[in-house]
């Protein structure tokens, strides 16, 4: 009687519309396991918005397309929305498909889906006559676990659509080209996926194919407390498309709370010629005007993030470069913890790592510096990518010593530190060198203000809370006017 009980009790609770299963699914199979796949579970508040975007949008809908469909939360869903549609689930993971096939079951469904266990690149679809919407969460895998032959597809299928692609692609770029393949003019997608593409070097293939023809209509960002992966605090966004269309206006949003996601109907329009933008981010966020009197950071100061080393082990100095001249051995922000340990000024070197910048004119290195080269180059420290593309090989090049330093990728907000001892940094850290000369007070306030007042929110956040800042993104905080700022003195308080 117990089970029979349990067993109407789950029936009842997905008739209701709810999905026990994937719920009890994501507890049993652990989220670094479902991350191979990139598995990840969309919120239900999160997949009622972005249907009523598609209802709205859409008219009729002859198909509708979930390219990985987990336990069908997003197909349940459409069922209700398009009781006329066809509907396909492509789904590489078995057991995944087998919750699937169980909720279907329950609901009635099991003749109105039609569920392909396998790769969503792989797939084929029929052409039909009416609309199609691709609608759900693509899987989020990094690129180092995507196989090199899906590499060379993705370069392939880019090629195809007039672009280039990077290797660097994580899997859910790939899912949104096989769209592209599969779909034809006046299909409709709606995708929920990490925001990092927004800004990445390896994102420009789509953000190029959303300023062409995959047709972007809307971004909606998301605050990573929205928390669009169940299990993953990351910044997310939605991406609402037409293939084939070229509106005159996006539409754009920062949301900041699940509540606000609503049909996904508001935010700001801007002109489709902002897609020509190299870095996404900031035209996806909706900020409020800089009030009168008020500049942005990068009027102020340039923000320049540090130096790569293309080898710490090898450019970081150690027993290995014990020989080595006192003068090509430098003090060094090498961990985001020296700048947070500091609180509010970095005062003296003694407790940082040194770091080799040797000198460009090799007339300028003795016999010691001479010898070390020898050793980095058994160690392949002029092969690295890095070295491959400076010249010299083995120069550096630190940055001068900025007046203001600050962590720009943390689970925190980021520590603005005022860098009283001339101390260089590589590139865990963001140097601020003002655009003209400040004094000492200047430049306190400034670092005071950006810790009273830059929030984590302000970042990008990926999976497990991580936050990170870019340059331009620091650049466009704004500030109220120096004078106002409240002296804090840094530069002289022990």
């Amino acid at each position: 009687m117990g089970r029979d009980s349990a067993r109407d009790d789950l029936r009842a609770t997905i008739l209701a519309g709810k999905d026990p299963l994937g719920a009890a699914f994501a507890k049993i199979r652990t989220p670094p396991e479902r991350r191979k796949l990139g598995a990840t579970y969309t919120p239900p508040v999160m997949v009622d918005a972005m249907l009523a975007w598609a209802a709205r949008e859409a008219g009729p809908i002859q198909r509708v397309v979930d390219p990985g469909a987990g336990s069908g939360r997003f197909l349940m869903a459409v069922a209700r929305r398009f009781p006329a549609a066809e509907l396909i689930a492509v789904e590489i993971d078995p057991a995944a498909a087998l919750l699937l096939r169980a909720n279907l079951a329950v609901l009635g469904l099991t003749d109105r889906v039609r569920i392909l266990i396998d790769d969503y690149r792989a797939i084929d679809l029929p052409p039909i006559e009416g609309r199609t919407l691709f609608i759900g969460n693509p899987p989020y895998v990094r690129h180092h676990r995507i196989a090199p032959r899906w590499k060379d597809w993705y370069a392939a299928a880019a090629r195809r659509h007039g672009v280039k692609a990077s290797r660097l692609a994580g899997l859910h770029l790939h899912f949104f080209l096989k769209t592209l393949d599969l779909a034809r003019a006046g299909d409709l997608g709606c995708f929920v996926t990490a925001a990092e593409w927004l800004d990445v070097n390896y994102g420009a293939t789509l953000r190029r194919l959303f300023a062409g023809p995959l047709g972007l209509k809307a971004l909606h960002r998301l605050d990573p407390k929205v928390l669009p992966f169940a299990d993953a605090v990351t910044t997310g966004v939605i991406a609402c498309f037409e293939i084939g269309a070229r509106p005159k206006q996006v539409r754009l949003r920062e949301i900041g709370s699940a509540q606000e996601l609503g049909d996904l109907s508001d935010g700001i329009d801007v002109p489709a010629r902002a897609l020509t933008a190299s870095r996404w981010s900031l035209i996806a966020r909706s900020a409020p005007a800089i009030p009168p009197g008020w500049a942005e950071l990068g009027e102020l100061c340039r923000v320049h993030r540090g130096q790569v080393t293309g080898g710490n082990a090898i450019w970081i100095a150690g027993p290995h470069s014990a020989e080595l001249p006192d003068r090509f051995l430098f003090p060094v922000i090498t961990k985001a913890r020296e700048l947070i340990a500091a609180d509010t000024a970095l005062r003296d070197t003694k407790q940082l790592r040194r770091v080799i910048d040797l000198p460009s004119d090799p007339d300028l290195l003795d016999e010691a510096t001479r010898a070390f080269l020898d050793w980095a180059k058994a160690q392949g420290a002029n092969t690295t990518y890095i070295a491959r593309h400076r010249k010299p090989w083995w120069s550096v090049g630190l940055k001068p010593p900025a007046p203001i330093l600050c962590t720009y990728m943390a689970r925190r907000p980021p520590v603005f530190v005022r860098n009283l001892c001339a101390a260089r940094h590589i590139n865990i850290a963001h140097g601020l060198y003002p655009r003209e000369p400040m004094s000492d007070a200047a430049l306190d306030a400034i670092a005071g203000w950006l810790n009273r007042n830059v929030a984590q929110a302000a970042g990008r956040t990926y999976a497990g809370g991580l936050t990170k800042f870019e340059p331009k993104e620091l650049e466009r905080i704004a500030l109220p006017p120096l004078e106002s700022l409240a002296p804090i003195s840094a530069s002289t308080a022990g």
